[in-house]
Parts: C-alpha cells; structure tokens; sequence
C-alpha cells in the first residue's frame, strides 16, 4: 500500500537509470478507468515538465519510481481538463462521502500497486479523512517516509472507499463540476443529500443540483431551507428552474416561487407547462400562514357511491407517489366533500363494496382561509394524516398531509 503523498515528490529514473525529475502531480482520467493512476508529471527544474503513461511505469515505491521507457520517449506535458489531478483536484478538497451522505476533507489518497502486463499500475482504493492522512501532509518532504510511516503507525485510520466518493471540483472557469459520477448522489434520500449541500459552497450546492436528474434536484431542492432554495433558483436559468419546479409538488413549488423575486417567479412560471403553472398561480393566491398556503392540490378524490374495484383500478392509472398517497378523499353527488377512506381500508376490503361503508367516522375539513395554528391544532388534537380544504360550496379544493405539517413546524 502506498499513499500520495509517498509518491509526490518521488525521484524518477528511465529505463537507463538516469534520473528524469521528481513527481510534481498524478493524473486520473475518470473517463478511460475511475481509479488508475493514468499520468504521472515529472518536474525538472527550468526544463518543460515531462508526462509518463500508467504503461510506462516499471517500479514503485515510497520516494522513488522507475520507468520500462528511455527518457526521450516521454511526452512533453500539454494540460487535460478530462485529467483530475491528484494534488490540485483532491488533496485538502472537500468531497461527498456518498456511502457516509457526508462531507468530509482530504488528507491523503490511499494507492494499491497492481502489476498488469509487466508495467506496474497504482489503483486509487482509499480516501484518507483521518489523523494518519493529516500526519503525512504535514511531514511531506521534511522527514523520509519510512521515518513518517513509524510515526503514523499506531493512530486511528479513517478512510473511505474511493467508490463512495463524489468529487466536487472547480475548473479554471470558476464553474464547479462533479467529476465523479452523479448515480450514487441520486440513490441518496433527498433529505440527505440537502443536508450534504447545506455544507458546501454556493457553487457547489449549483454543480449538484445541474449533475442530477430533474426529480431529484426537485425533491433535494424542496428538503433545502428557503434561504438557500431561493439563492439557487435565482442563480438558475428560468426554463431550468421551471424544470425541475414542475417536478415538485405544487405546493412546495407555490412556497418557492413565493419567496423569490417578483420578476423571477413571473419569469419561471412562464417556462412551465400552462396547466402546472395555472395550479401554481391558484396556491400563490393564499396567504403562507393559512390552511390554502399548506395545501397540496394533488390529492384524490373520488364519488362516495363508487366501488373499491372501480377505485382501485382508477387510482392505478395515475401516476401517484405511493409513499405520499395514504387516503382517498370522498365526494357525494353534489361534488361536496362528505369524507376519507384510508389507503389501508381500502386495501383489505372487498373489490364490490361502496367507499362510503368505508369511511371514517371523523369528518373533518377547513376552509382555505383558516390559520395554520388551527390546522395544527387539529392534526395534533385528532392524530390526522390528511386533512381535507374546501371552499364555500364545501368542495375538496386540496389536503394538507401530515409532512405539511411538521414543515411548517419546523419553520416555527
């Protein structure tokens, strides 16, 4: 096992023997393999710096490398923005522990010497985060590394798999840019993954949400606290903050919009598709302090005299979220709301009998203008997990849900 900062500053010498200069950087190019030492820059004082290919590396140990090529076939170093560098890209850098859902810093970067085809190859393996890694930066070059490994020896190691690591990085444009690749960010809860961006830097917390998918930005964007939800949108293009805003929920996008500028929101509203812009613009109309402001205008309803069958089959040709859909609205004949029928009723009762035998004997619902604190009041005194908003004519216009609820807590 070697370490980075064992092999930075090494000596190198060509298949004669003569020295050609010490190591200066290491070279990985995500693209062609994710953990090989692909290049490896040799510095020689006033001369132009030289670069060896992994293939023409024959020998490595701490302090010294040995090539299988003469001196003269090496290539003249010419910069690669494909290329992340080692000590420029990593060494001190903050980095996603995905496996962790954490931030942490560089220290150090474990390497593992594989002979492959009579050339000797270093596999990146490890993150070092811990005490050892530290030790090694802040002794590189004033003691030799056998002196630095006996010092080191006996502390606590703490590293990660290099598997488990996003790089975040800027590039001479001042853009910042995941160099890794952004699958594992997606697999985070989004909850987790606000928390990591909550951590980092403006521009980081930007390279993030343009590395993942449209739902998944949306879904971390709507776990972010208001201030920094703001600061990205504002920073974004309209037609893609209007993207990702359309893949939240509209009353999470109502919240957003409303807080940001005027102009801003007027601007992304109008890249967003006319009839999720509309249900948008009908939420803005409600105070944030009120039942209509907490509202969710995705919900479902169906008539109380319809079957469990019928509900079923219909319900499973929307394109529902599961884990947010626990209870199916009713509506008499006259379109007014006239009660709830939990999900889980619905599912163990039988396919010919009527929703209304089904539902709850609580029937309860606000009105739009009601204030939070009594919808509070009611979710806490009732134990409720939705709970039904309707207009003058007592026609279900939306629900507030349980996760409504201890948002705004939270923001209490």
């Amino acid at each position: 096992m070697l370490h980075a900062t064992e092999v930075l500053g090494a000596e190198t010498y060509d298949s004669n023997g003569n020295f050609v200069g010490r190591v200066r950087e290491l070279f990985i190019e995500p693209a062609e393999q994710p953990n090989r030492v692909a290049r490896v820059l040799l510095g020689r004082g006033k001369y132009r710096p030289l670069v060896a290919r992994y293939d023409q590396v024959n020998f490595v140990a701490p302090g010294t490398i040995k090539l299988n090529v003469d001196e003269r076939v090496l290539l003249p170093y010419e910069p690669n923005e494909a290329w992340l560098a080692v000590r420029k890209d990593l060494l001190d850098q903050q980095i996603i522990d995905t496996n962790g859902r954490k931030v942490v810093r560089v220290n150090d970067i474990d390497l593992a010497e594989e002979k492959v085809n009579g050339t000797m190859e270093m596999r990146v393996t490890h993150v070092d985060v811990g005490l050892p890694g530290a030790v090694r930066r802040l002794l590189e070059g004033l003691v030799s590394p056998g002196v630095i490994r006996h010092i080191q020896r006996n502390l606590p190691t703490k590293t990660i798999k290099w598997e488990f690591v996003n790089l975040i990085e800027p590039d001479p444009m001042r853009r910042v840019k995941l160099r890794m690749t952004s699958k594992k960010l997606e697999k985070l809860h989004p909850a987790d993954l606000a928390d990591i961006m909550e951590e980092l830097s403006p521009a980081e917390r930007e390279a993030i949400i343009s590395s993942v998918d449209e739902e998944t930005a949306a879904e971390a964007l709507a776990e972010l606290d208001a201030r920094l939800q703001t600061q990205l949108v504002e920073k974004m293009d309209p037609e893609k903050a209007a993207d990702i805003i359309e893949e939240m929920p509209p009353d999470a996008a109502a919240d957003l919009l409303a807080d940001l500028a005027p102009e801003t929101s007027q601007e992304v509203l109008a890249e967003m598709p006319r009839a999720e812009a509309q249900e948008v613009r009908e939420l803005l109309r409600f105070e944030e302090n009120t039942a209509g402001g907490l509202m969710n205008t995705e919900f479902v309803f169906v008539g109380e005299e319809a079957s469990v069958a019928e509900v079923v089959e219909w319900m499973r040709s929307l394109e529902l979220d599961p884990e947010h859909t626990d209870t199916v609205f009713l509506i008499d004949k006259q379109a007014a709301f006239s009660g709830v029928v939990s999900v889980g009723r619905l599912v163990l009762a039988s396919s010919a009998q009527k929703m209304n035998e089904l539902k709850s004997e609580l029937t309860l619902s606000v009105k739009p203008g009601a204030e939070d604190m009594e919808v509070l009041e009611l979710f806490d005194k009732y134990n409720l997990r939705s709970l039904a908003v309707v207009d003058e004519q007592r026609r279900p216009i939306g629900a507030i849900t349980v996760d409504d609820v201890v948002s705004r807590l939270r923001q209490a």
